[in-house]
């Protein structure tokens, strides 16, 4: 008897072991994600919530894409999620995060190359919305790949990647399963999103669990044709007072409108374009009226545009001049602050997961395969979805009338003609709604990504738009 009891006692005691083994193997599966109370350079406790993680997509989940989770700072069991996309492709969540749209900004100062500080960022857009940034695609800055062949990837890759990565993030946070989702991004992202958003789409017809709530996306000077948005360099040039107008009607003339193809048309316009070229060398294409200084961002030349990465730093460290009025200068603080191993360990970077962080990564290689996402807009124009077109007016990488003309071109009709947007007072830009859900407006004084330039405007058009109200 006693014999028969100790049997049993014993079995259930592995039943119960075993249990807790596949309780805890289930668990860190599901719950990735960590809890960050603190961050080195910011004093005190983060005055936001922000969880940090992996999510694994691909087969046998090969590719470990890393994300920053922010809650909204107003009503996250209500307000939408975004979630936001930096450009390149290859440019690290970070970016778009400190730089640009979150609660986090590092404090402008002559460091000397010691240890960068944050201050809190009063203009983020986690005022409006929860915000999941993720490092894609894979290779960009924190997320990598257990297999060497899977960072060879590119435009539809990274989309099926992103929709995997989605998905599953869901189902690891399961409150946040009646949001309304939106899907956000600038520069290059904008050949990934309209894709993006559509599979989504597709995929909740198909039944794919879980349902997401998808309502539309956002997009700030995006890369949406590689001719349209190329085009439009040498008409904005000239608007800008950048070339004469004796050169741009000899380039209008002799280029008929090709103006950066790889073929042209005569000589003439080969020795226009070289004149073009020459006028703009001394310019700073992501912001005309700042400095030239540094290789922040690459300037666009007569290469096809889709073979250029936006944001790509080479030599980055040793070009930029250590000087304040260089904006450029402010992304070294982003190395010396992701390359710290105390900033690693507070946001739980798996050890040996990569090397050297970069802003904007060369460790893949990457295929541009869609080039042109116009039939896209066109097709979400069919569903009953939103979207918010911007552009920094004084971006000359993606200038605001190619944008313009492929919104044109889908032949909506006007419901709220051009008019101006007012921040406190002041003019943040103009904008203007058509029948397909979709607003357009310019950030008066933009850049390239706009919200670096004009934070309190942006944050402003964001969290009207978003909240469904009129800009």
């Amino acid at each position: 008897m006693a014999s028969s009891s100790f049997l049993y006692h014993k079995s259930l005691l592995l039943l119960v072991v075993v249990g807790v083994v596949v309780l805890q193997g289930f668990l860190r599966q599901a719950c990735t994600g960590a809890v960050i109370e603190y961050l080195p350079g910011l004093e005190g406790p983060l005055p936001f919530e922000l969880e940090t993680g992996y999510v694994g997509v691909g087969e046998e989940e090969q590719i470990q894409l890393f994300y920053y989770f922010i809650k909204s700072e107003r009503d996250p069991e209500r307000d939408p999620i975004l979630l936001w996309l930096t450009g390149g492709p290859g440019c690290s969540a970070l970016s778009g995060l400190i730089y640009e749209i979150g609660p986090l900004n590092f404090k402008i100062k002559d460091y000397g190359g010691s240890f960068p500080e944050l201050v809190v960022n009063q203009d983020s857009w986690t005022k409006a919305s929860s915000i999941i940034f993720v490092d894609s695609p894979v290779g960009t800055g924190f997320s990598y790949a257990e297999n060497e062949s899977a960072y060879q990837t590119g435009d539809r890759k990274q989309i099926s990647d992103l929709h995997q990565f989605l998905r599953k993030w869901l189902i690891q946070h399961p409150d946040f399963l009646p949001n309304e989702v939106y899907i956000g991004g600038d520069s290059y992202s904008g050949f990934i999103i309209p894709v993006l958003v559509q599979e989504i789409i597709k995929g909740n017809v198909a039944g794919e669990k879980p349902f997401t709530n998808i309502q539309g996306y956002v997009l700030g000077n995006p890369g949406t044709d590689s001719a349209t948005d190329s085009n439009a360099a040498i008409p904005f040039a000239h608007g800008m007072g950048l070339i004469s107008d004796e050169l741009y009607q000899s380039l209008r003339e002799n280029c008929k409108g090709n103006y950066l193809g790889k073929e042209f048309v005569s000589q003439q316009c080969s020795d226009d374009l070289a004149a073009y070229r020459q006028s703009v060398s001394g310019i700073q294409f992501a912001q005309i009226l700042e400095p030239l200084c540094g290789f922040a961002l690459r300037q666009p030349s007569a290469e096809i545009y889709r073979n250029r990465r936006d944001l790509l730093e080479k030599n980055f460290l040793i070009k930029v001049p250590s000087d304040l009025s260089c904006r450029t200068y402010q992304y070294t603080f982003s190395y010396t602050w992701s390359n710290n191993i105390r900033v690693r360990d507070a946001l739980h970077i798996r050890e040996g997961s990569i090397g050297s962080w970069e802003r904007c990564s060369t460790r893949f290689k990457y295929t541009n395969d869609i080039p042109s996402v116009l039939q896209h807009h066109v097709e979400l124009s069919q569903e009953d979805i939103r979207s918010l077109i911007y552009s920094g007016d004084h971006d000359m990488i993606i200038p605001f009338l190619g944008t313009q003309a492929w919104i044109r071109s889908l032949n909506y009709s006007i419901v709220d003609d051009w008019r101006s947007w007012v921040v406190e007072g002041q003019v943040g830009g103009y904008t203007r709604t058509y029948s397909n859900n979709m607003t357009f407006a310019t950030v008066k004084g933009g850049g390239h990504t706009a919200p670096e330039y004009k934070p309190k405007e942006c944050s402003a058009m964001y969290k009207r738009w978003v909240s469904r109200e009129s800009l």
